[in-house]
């Protein structure tokens, strides 16, 4: 997680931006968060989609697999197609668009195996290191917009709520319809939310929808 966030400082760094609005989402929160808290100044505000601070958290069902030596390169070795969107189902009630599903299979090759095998194993304690971030995080009190699926089988809806022990303000959104990928199954809500919060905390108007 440290190295993910120091690449995301230097990307940042790069494109000459000093102050950042972020949008995260599942391991992306961790990362971003922990940029987050080593660069206070240059944090504006985080938009958190089915992520954020996890007290409490334990590793999900797929984390587990992921996670034990041999059990997980088997689970990769033997993933099919139709077996992986069997998989993405659970816990989606709205169904997820094919065309999202095939382009992650797609990209779910040798090296993107590996590497989550990699990630899942480097990666200890993420309700430790959540309370970590929190206590760093909430004296800043940034605005932040919680937007979570309520069927997420990965991440418990309970955590939503659990958001404002880091962010004292954040205002918290709940899709009774949505799992884990909410901007993907209810992407038109997903979208309004996220703009309006934005057009509130980038200085008054809500920028342009990219239909637009």
């Amino acid at each position: 997680m440290p190295g993910y966030a120091a690449h995301l400082g230097r990307c940042l760094d790069g494109l000459g931006i000093t102050r950042a609005h972020l949008v995260l989402h599942d391991f992306g929160g961790p990362w971003g968060l922990a940029w987050a808290a080593a660069h206070p100044a240059a944090f504006a505000s985080a938009t958190l989609i089915n992520i954020g601070v996890l007290p409490g958290y334990r590793w999900h069902y797929l984390a587990r697999i992921w996670r034990t030596p041999l059990l997980g390169e088997l689970f990769n070795a033997t993933t099919t197609r139709a077996g992986f969107g069997l998989l993405l189902r659970h816990g989606n009630p709205r169904g997820l668009p094919r065309p999202f599903v095939d382009r992650m299979y797609t990209d779910l090759d040798r090296g993107t195996k590996r590497a989550i095998l990699t990630l899942y194993r480097a990666t200890d304690d993420p309700a430790g290191a959540s309370v970590r971030l929190g206590a760093a995080l909430q004296p800043l009190d940034r605005p932040v917009l919680v937007i979570w699926g309520r069927h997420d089988p990965y991440l418990p809806v309970a955590l939503a709520e659990r958001q404002r022990e880091a962010f004292p303000s954040a205002r918290v959104e709940i899709l009774d319809s949505s799992g884990h990928w909410p901007f993907m199954d209810d992407p038109e809500h997903t979208e309004r939310l996220v703009l309006e919060f934005l057009g509130k905390v980038v200085g008054g108007r809500p920028p342009r929808a990219a239909a637009d």
